[in-house]
């Protein structure tokens, strides 16, 4: 094998479609997926390619410092795609704890796995961190998030995930681990866990449940389909400067009343149900605490430096 890669979260929704195309795509590599199988993990979602023989799986949890850093001594890794965390806002404010155990400590667990298996040979190394543009809070007065937008996370899940990039450049810059870190907008496609908007919606349209928005719907989001976000981190895993930020992101806003809203005249086609049936099932609902407004990214960067661009719209 040419080299030997470890995406972590790899049985959870986005993890599964990089550990996909990486197993397919790079049969030279050994992709190692590491996930601790928690609600958002499920090897179903790789039964495909499950037993390919460049694929191995290793349950394990990364907030285990000594199991991490014998995984990286005993299979000798030479890149991290780091996808493992805790990623729903709703659970990240009644268990804020749960977010620092995992995104932070977790994170820091890894890099120092990392750094000390690579303290003699760093080149050819590399760390990447995938993160969220929830970091950079809220959008009020139109524009995009860049790649140099100040940081202020609102969450107790978008500050989790803001320490873990400031730890992932802080290790870069104290101890000279090459890094590249992304920041990417709302993902949707397929193996998605159930309690995220999209298949809620879908679940909750089929067996008649209500439909669940928060104050009056009008917060905005960037909707990216998972795997043109796959193809954009093997593009910034192989393609991406050291010591650099990518943002990631669909180009398509939606309110998400509107999203709603299509979703239930598209299951009204699906049911055989008359048009505009299914939106009876939307309920208002208190709005989240802390609620950001609108994120939206601004993708030039990746676009030009490194040529990738979303290949469908929502």
């Amino acid at each position: 094998m040419e080299r030997t890669l470890l995406i972590t979260g790899g049985a959870g929704f986005i993890g599964s479609h990089v550990v996909r195309l990486f197993v397919r795509k790079y049969p030279q590599y050994r992709t190692i997926n590491l996930d601790a199988l928690t609600y958002a993990g499920n090897l179903e979602n790789l039964r495909d390619v499950q037993d390919a023989p460049n694929h191995v799986f290793i349950k394990a949890d990364i907030r285990e410092a000594e199991v991490m850093s014998r995984i990286f001594a005993d299979h000798a890794i030479d890149g991290v795609i780091h996808l493992a965390a805790e990623s729903h806002v709703d659970r990240s404010i009644s268990e804020p704890m749960a977010f620092v155990e995992t995104n932070v400590i977790g994170t820091v667990n890894l890099l120092n796995a990392a750094r000390i298996a690579w303290k003699d040979a760093m080149d050819g190394k590399r760390f990447y961190h995938v993160s969220t543009d929830e970091v950079y809070g809220s959008l009020h007065d139109g524009g995009f998030f860049t790649e140099e937008t100040a940081y202020d996370p609102q969450s107790p899940y978008s500050a989790s995930k803001a320490a873990s990039d400031h730890f992932v450049r802080a290790y870069g810059n104290t101890y000279k681990l090459p890094f590249v870190v992304s920041n990417c907008s709302n993902n949707y496609g397929s193996h998605q866990c159930p309690e995220k908007l999209i298949p809620l919606m879908i679940n909750n349209l089929r067996h008649g449940k209500p439909l669940p928005v928060y104050g009056k719907g009008e917060n905005v989001r960037d909707w990216l389909w998972v795997e043109d976000h796959a193809r954009a981190i093997d593009e910034v895993f192989h393609g991406g400067t050291d010591g650099e930020t990518y943002n990631i992101g669909g180009h398509n806003e939606w309110k998400n009343i509107d999203l709603v809203k299509v979703l239930c005249s598209i299951m009204d086609r699906k049911l055989g149900r008359a048009e505009g049936e299914s939106a009876k099932q939307i309920t208002y609902v208190t709005d989240r605490a802390g609620h950001d407004l609108r994120y939206a990214i601004d993708a030039s960067k990746i676009e030009q430096q490194l040529g990738w661009r979303p290949s469908i719209t929502f």
